[in-house]
């Protein structure tokens, strides 16, 4: 009797960790293919307006080339800078998306690429492909000041040693040392599929939509960041800092490269260097001037070519982001089976009832008539996203403003294309929905409400709320 009795006991064991291994929510993953993502809009193809597919074609060839110093066909690298092609960081699933899976970064010493620089520490093969920021000065003795904010870019590899930098010598930023006083953090790369959309939202019809997402009983507020030049609306960048699209490739033309240009002419020092801090204002070090050795700014127009060619690299940069047609969505594999249709429509329904769709609105209006092409006019914006920066909490808190946005607002980062993005949060600190869900619940959040309705969904609803997420 005792033997059957635990035999009994032990097959009950079994199959309830099996019924729970059945049943318990699980992250699809990201999803294989490319489901079309990275094609141009359709009027595009079209050539609607003529020569417009040829903007758009020039432009994502230009974004795929590799930067050189100096002595190249594509010269004005460093001499600071985080990556050496707008491609690298913009790969996943198709060029003009967020990190891949294999960071290049991880390579430019070894290639030579930096070949006098020490890997920092948090740029691995497999991790996501970053930019890094020390949200406050140092004073003189190491200790961090924190009455003087900082959060400029601090570029992670210099030109030194290469062969076609010269004498220009500089030394990377303290990483480590930022790491031991806590006073670093990090930013990922945001996908531009369908961002021509996004910056032909008129400003009226924002605050429109943001009057009707006020109404909520869910602790959700929200504001949007704005231009400081003109007080628009600005939409572009983690914090929704940057105006428009010629803006946001501008600066990280500038920023993640060290290239200058008619945006951003002059070339880049770090914030300890020409921003603030205890150490005194240094600018530049003169070596490393005009390293390209074509005079400012590096990218600029080219008056006797004709054709796209007449363009300085950055407006073909955002002629191909305004071309780019949004992420379609699909269907979702997991565990090796296709999910069924009623799963994603019912974990749609579920998005919108726990108030997800409160901050990731299904669309946000529709766009006004365009002059570049079509398909940029009269269309809905379907980004998941209403463009307002919101309190996110401790937990998500980097300590860093810019514009009107502080240091734990984000603006609501667009869903669309999230089915296959590998490195989730403003920093990709996870690849797990889940986690990134759960991290939208802190002390300060406005998601907090939302995140507790998550909470108290039965474990086959979150697995349709999930499955829902990874079709988009």
């Amino acid at each position: 009797m005792l033997k059957t009795a635990r035999l009994t006991l032990a097959l009950m064991v079994a199959v309830l960790f099996l019924t729970g291994m059945t049943f318990a929510q699980t992250d699809p993953g990201v999803q294989s293919g490319t489901r079309g993502t990275g094609a141009a809009l359709s009027s595009v193809l079209a050539d609607d307006n003529a020569g417009i597919l040829a903007f758009f074609n020039d432009g994502q060839s230009r974004f795929q080339e590799v930067e050189t110093v100096s002595g190249g066909a594509n010269n004005g690298l460093g001499p600071r800078f985080n990556s050496n092609s707008c491609s690298s960081c913009h790969a996943q699933p198709a060029i003009g998306g967020s990190g891949a899976a294999s960071n290049p970064q991880a390579q430019f010493i070894s290639s030579g690429v930096a070949p006098k620089d020490a890997m920092p520490y948090f740029v691995t093969s497999t991790g996501p492909t970053v930019e890094a920021r020390f949200p406050f000065y140092f004073n003189k003795n190491g200790s961090v000041n924190f009455s003087s904010p900082n959060g400029g870019v601090e570029a992670l590899f210099t030109v030194t040693g290469r062969s076609d930098a010269g004498a220009c010598s500089l030394a990377q930023p303290s990483f480590s040392a930022a790491q031991a006083v806590n006073n670093i953090i990090f930013r990922i790369p945001t996908p531009v599929f369908g961002a021509g959309l996004v910056e032909n939202l008129d400003d009226s019809t924002l605050l429109a939509n943001m009057a009707k997402n006020l109404n909520n009983r869910l602790g959700i507020s929200g504001a949007f960041n704005h231009n400081g030049n003109d007080g628009t609306i600005s939409r572009f960048g983690w914090k929704a800092q940057n105006k428009s699209l010629h803006i946001f490739t501008g600066e990280a033309y500038n920023v993640e490269m060290g290239i200058t240009n008619l945006l951003f002419p002059q070339d880049r020092p770090l914030p300890g260097e020409d921003g603030g801090g205890s150490s005194g204002l240094t600018g530049f070090s003169s070596s490393c001037l005009n390293l390209s050795g074509g005079g400012y700014p590096e990218d600029a127009s080219n008056p006797a070519q004709t054709g796209p060619a007449i363009l300085d690299d950055v407006s073909a940069f955002a002629n191909f982001m305004r071309g780019l047609a949004p992420p379609p969505s699909g269907s979702v594999v997991l565990n090796g089976s296709t999910v069924a249709a009623s799963s994603i429509s019912n974990g749609a329904s579920l998005f919108s009832s726990i108030g997800c769709a409160t901050c990731h609105n299904p669309t946000p209006g529709t766009t006004q008539k365009s002059k570049i092409t079509g398909s940029l006019g009269s269309a809905p914006v379907n980004a998941y996203s209403d463009f307002e920066v919101h309190h996110m909490g401790t937990l998500l808190t980097d300590n860093v403003a810019q514009g009107g946005a502080g240091g734990d607002q984000f603006r609501t980062a667009p869903l669309w294309g999230l089915g296959q993005r590998i490195f989730l949060l403003h920093d990709g600190r996870t690849t797990t929905l889940l986690t990134a869900i759960e991290d939208h619940d802190s002390k300060g959040s406005e998601a907090s409400t939302v995140e507790a309705n998550f909470d108290t969904l039965s474990t086959s609803q979150q697995q349709d709320l999930l499955n829902f997420l990874r079709s988009l």
